[in-house]
């Protein structure tokens, strides 16, 4: 199953266009896996993979089925980009390449021939995307998503991990949109162009509404609403999300409140504590159907 991409299947705004990557871990291939579901034709270029192994990307080893599921449909070139045999597989493809999508740190780049002054003057229709841990002078620094959340505070309390990987998926989106743009800028100038992709930034980003304090204990979505909140039920728990007056005035007529009733008072917190306590998810899934409230039961 491919990762899901907002397109329908019979959208293809990339069709035609080529992407070659030579990032591994997961922010270049999610990236370039969002550009395969986009029409383009893709390729990755590893380096030679270790004796007794299919692939030299880490994440074929630390997790193979996402491995398997990135590069369905990517066509795979192996080559050293340190030998001169390997360096002319390369510049072989990028000759028919469109954009080249990467993740080495910059002084990386420089030694394999590969920063973007070289690169233009050699392929001067090719575009660059650098995916890249923090911006600038900082690319240098090492760093991975754990580090990126917690400079953006989006780290859970305590000692507890990160639900997912939202530093990488996001820079790789970040990616994705870098390489329309490169499209467009060529599309437009007929030279391309080069787009530096920042994990860090990209978790800042997603941070946003914390920063601004949407989601903070205070904010309407950090539990202040009680329309949104995530309540005990009988046999689980369930999402609410009834945000907007509409919604919210269908739960307060459920649980005996005026429409009206203060969101943020700790009466209508009280009141839909002990109604959705009393209930089941199956009972509460059929109700918001009839009632058209936004909600989600979980175990």
């Amino acid at each position: 199953m491919n990762p899901p991409t907002g397109i329908s299947g019979a959208s293809h705004p990339l069709q035609g266009a080529r992407v070659l990557s030579i990032a591994l871990n997961l922010p270049g291939p999610a990236a370039l896996a969002r550009c395969r579901d986009w029409g383009a034709r893709c390729a990755k270029l590893e380096p030679p993979p270790p004796e007794g192994r299919t692939s030299a990307d880490p994440m074929a080893i630390y997790c193979p089925p996402a491995y398997a599921e990135l590069h369905a449909g990517i066509r795979m070139l192996h080559a050293d980009l340190k030998s001169p045999a390997g360096q002319e597989v390369l510049h072989r493809e990028l000759s028919s390449t469109d954009v080249l999508i990467t993740s080495f740190r910059p002084s990386a780049l420089r030694r394999l021939g590969l920063d973007w002054e070289a690169l233009h003057d050699r392929h001067p229709a090719l575009s660059l995307v650098r995916i890249v841990g923090a911006p600038g002078s900082a690319a240098e620094e090492p760093g991975h998503d754990l580090t990126y959340q917690a400079e953006a505070g989006l780290l859970p309390h305590g000692t507890a991990l990160p639900p997912t990987l939202h530093a990488d998926m996001a820079g790789a989106l970040m990616a994705g949109e870098a390489v329309l743009r490169a499209l467009l800028q060529r599309q437009a100038t007929g030279e391309g162009s080069e787009h530096e992709v920042a994990l860090s930034v990209a978790a800042q980003w997603l941070a946003l509404p914390r920063t601004w304090g949407l989601t903070q204990a205070s904010g309407d979505v950090g539990g202040a609403h009680a329309g949104y909140r995530v309540y005990a039920c009988v046999d689980g728990r369930v999402a609410v999300a009834a945000l907007e007056p509409h919604f919210m005035a269908r739960l307060c007529a459920a649980v005996g409140l005026d429409a009206a009733a203060d969101p943020r008072a700790q009466r209508t917190h009280l009141a839909l504590e002990g109604f959705f306590r009393q209930r089941r998810r199956a009972d509460l899934d059929a109700w918001a159907a009839t009632e058209d409230v936004p909600l989600h039961t979980m175990e």
